[in-house]
């Protein structure tokens, strides 16, 4: 029971945390200290999930669609960046400050651009998405490449390793952790990015949604579509999570092994 409850606390308090809040928020909205109509209460934003269901999943697969392709083909054009500034220093050199200022241009003021150059299809949310996802796989993976100890680098190559070698079985495994820490971020960058380029134009798509409802001041149903974007990149972060433990056993092994200090 003792060495359960530390476990279990990571649990417990979060959730309790949050049914104090929901029960605040509920209490305030009922007893009209906040206006109905514009803040809807828990159970409203329940109720319209509930009745909005098949909408709201047939917008969601659209925009899962526009996040998957974004995140996949950001997290390669991130991967081969990588590898290229690490390998070529003269890149290294030239295209960290430019991947840097890249990000300090607001989404929200590409996104327009975008729509314009390629018209309210598909493209230029998946472009949106890239620009936003290959940052942070390509900042974390540089990082994880150039952190390698030289020394390891050194035996190596004193063990005629090749320079393919020495990225396979030292640089490669040692940048895995750090990688997997920049792709959770570009999860939630995809979906985010998705519902942002969906905003200022397209057919179908959770942003699109969101730019009806408000225009109908259906706010219940507003908040409902942020619970099931939240939901969605809890889920991508959770996958990444699996994933991670799938490539990194021996990362599984020292929290088992540490736990089990803890406990003991």
């Amino acid at each position: 029971m003792i060495g359960t409850w530390p476990k279990a606390r990571r649990w417990a308090v979060p959730l309790a945390t949050l049914a104090v809040f929901l029960t605040v928020w509920e209490v305030a909205v009922r007893a009209g200290w906040v206006p109905n109509f514009l803040l809807p209460s828990p159970s409203q934003v329940v109720l319209a999930f509930v009745r909005d269901a098949p909408l709201l999943a047939s917008h969601a697969v659209t925009t899962l669609l526009e996040a998957a392709l974004g995140l996949t083909i950001g997290v390669v054009v991130g991967f081969v960046f990588a590898v290229l500034m690490d390998r070529f220093e003269v890149l290294y050199l030239a295209l960290n400050p430019l991947i840097t200022v890249s990000q300090t241009i607001p989404t929200v003021a590409i996104a327009p651009l975008l729509v314009l150059w390629f018209g309210y299809g598909l493209a230029p949310k998946v472009l949106l998405i890239v620009l936003t996802t290959f940052f942070p796989v390509t900042v974390s993976l540089v990082s994880g490449f150039r952190s390698v100890d030289p020394d390891v680098i050194d035996l190596m190559r004193t063990m005629n390793a090749t320079d393919a070698q020495i990225f396979l079985r030292a640089k490669l495994p040692l940048a895995m952790e750090q990688f997997f820490s920049g792709l959770r971020i570009s999860a939630t960058y995809a979906i985010v990015g998705a519902v942002i380029a969906e905003w200022l134009g397209g057919f179908s798509g959770l942003g699109v949604y969101m730019t009806r409802l408000r225009k109908s001041f259906s706010y219940d149903s507003m908040f409902a579509v942020i619970i099931l974007i939240s939901t969605l990149s809890l889920a991508l972060m959770k996958g990444i999570d699996i994933m991670s433990g799938v490539c990194m056993p021996w990362k599984r092994a020292e929290r088992k092994t540490n736990h089990e200090d803890h406990v003991a």
